[in-house]
């Protein structure tokens, strides 16, 4: 992940920003992506169809969801799909945790700031990509490697939003808590962390998706179990519907991690545009 997709995932909204109101007449936004899908799998179909694309190379929509159908009936996809679930949950876990803990540490603790976080993000410049091998000799092809590798690539968004959202607590309601006497912990859980929550929650969405493309680079490098193996074998053999029937369950995947951390963000960051965003 660049620098670049951290600063995108640091612009989550401010806490305090009001929760915009939507526009009467104005399609859900379901409606608008299931319509704008229909469109595209459309032109999809018949561009295949017109110029005659082998199904090799390109095939045709409707092959794909019929492959896709088949793979989930015949339950050839199931087991390689609980693996790299597993792997994608235990590695997005895992990042949160130690993303929410050194996050709060760097943010509240200046020696942390100074020494660890500089270190951090010099670490996040290395392609993880590049370090997958050397998970794999250090953890095996185990489903180890792949949980460090998913937990790798949606470590840094969700540490560096921590921080950002931290150190957004308004300076007013830091000066009464101080005034009136309230504990680090107290202040903490009245100002600090409501001002953390819409942007926890904009990192975590983009660590979530992050760690479906890690558990995929690790079993890319070596597995026998996993969607991404599955892709490998399938791409060996020019299997290319096949192919884009995991890529659907990939997708899929990350679009459910997705939409679960923005209905828990409605719950309980309700008074940000991340949260509001979810009940479209």
């Amino acid at each position: 992940m660049s620098n670049q997709d951290l600063s995108i995932a640091a612009t989550a909204p401010a806490p305090t920003s009001p929760r915009a109101a939507k526009p009467s007449g104005e399609m859900p936004q379901w409606l608008v992506v299931s319509l704008t899908t229909a469109v595209l799998l459309f032109l999809w179909e018949a561009s295949v169809r017109l110029f005659e694309v082998p199904q090799f190379i390109v095939p045709t929509p409707s092959d794909v969801i019929w492959r896709i159908w088949d793979d989930l009936a015949t339950g050839v996809i199931l087991p390689h799909l609980w693996i790299t679930f597993v792997e994608v949950i235990v590695g997005f876990a895992a990042a949160a945790v130690l993303g929410i803990a050194l996050g709060t540490g760097i943010a509240l603790v200046r020696f942390l700031d100074r020494t660890v976080y500089p270190f951090a993000l010099a670490l996040q410049t290395i392609p993880k990509v590049a370090v997958a091998p050397l998970l794999i000799i250090w953890f095996g092809y185990g489903i180890q490697s792949k949980i460090v590798t998913a937990a790798l690539l949606a470590f840094f968004p969700i540490l560096v939003n921590v921080v950002a959202g931290l150190r957004t607590g308004d300076p007013r309601r830091l000066l009464l808590m101080r005034a009136l006497r309230a504990g680090p912990v107290k202040t903490y859980v009245k100002v600090r962390l409501p001002a953390m929550l819409p942007y926890l929650f904009a990192g975590l969405e983009v660590g979530a998706v992050l760690a479906v493309i890690g558990a995929v680079v690790g079993e890319f490098i070596g597995a026998s179990q996993g969607l991404g193996s599955v892709i490998i074998q399938r791409q060996a053999s020019v299997d290319v519907t096949g192919v884009f029937s995991v890529l659907f369950y990939l997708s899929a995947m990350g679009i459910l991690m997705s939409v679960a951390l923005r209905i828990v963000a409605r719950r309980y960051a309700f008074w940000s545009d991340t949260s509001s965003q979810a009940a479209n």
